[in-house]
Order: C-alpha cells, then structure tokens, then sequence
C-alpha cells in the first residue's frame, strides 16, 4: 500500500514538482495552499504519514500549522521546505516537532532520498 503524503505550500509550481517526483516513486499525494486547508482536511480525516509544509504562507503559516497539528497527529514526522533561513524560527519549528528543515530548490533525487529516511521501507 502507497504511503500519502501531504503538500502544504502557497506556490502551485512548487506543489506540482514535489507532486510529480513523489507519484514517480509511488506515494500517493494530497496538497493543500495553506495551514488551514491543511488542517482542515486532516480533520476531516485525512492521515498522511508524511507532511511537507512551507513556512510562509497566507492564512495560517506553517509553524502555527505545526502547532495545531501536532496534536491531532503527534506520530507523523514533518518535514519543512522553505526558503526561510532565519536560525529562531528553526528552532522554533524543531521545539513544535518538526521533524527535519530543507531549503528550497530542492530536487525530485533529493527529495525522495530524505522521504524514504524519513519513511523506512517507502
């Protein structure tokens, strides 16, 4: 069985690339364009078992995503892609549980590499 993983990021091109490369390696993906529509769709039930969020984004950014998501998922690791660099807001997103923190461009090869660390056996 495919494992899903969840998208959250405001840029649609951005969402498109990291969707391509995870279909080609077979996971199965839901997206969303901001923290809340993220949220809102793991309480509708969605249970990925992987996250990759942005930081910034309209609506709800991804450290407040984070922060009410953890809750709701304490298991599932997160992985943010950004372009932020700023060292406070890392830690801030290690403190909340992010799981790792990688900077935009990323490529589809290195991508997969961290998701199947992250994911054994994906």
């Amino acid at each position: 069985m495919s494992k899903t993983v969840l998208i959250v990021d405001d840029s649609a091109t951005m969402i498109m690339s990291l969707k391509a490369a995870l279909e080609m390696h077979g996971f199965k993906v839901e997206t969303a364009s901001n923290g809340q529509m993220a949220l809102d769709k793991i309480k509708s039930g969605l249970k990925p078992n992987l996250i990759i969020t942005d930081i910034n984004m309209p609506v709800m950014d991804g450290l407040e995503f984070i922060r009410q998501v953890k809750p709701l998922l304490r298991f599932t690791p997160i992985l943010i892609l950004t372009t932020e660099s700023e060292q406070k807001k890392r830690e801030e997103a290690k403190k909340l549980g992010a799981t790792g923190w990688l900077v935009k461009p990323i490529s589809g090869t290195d991508l997969i590499n961290v998701v199947k660390k992250v994911l054994p056996g994906a």
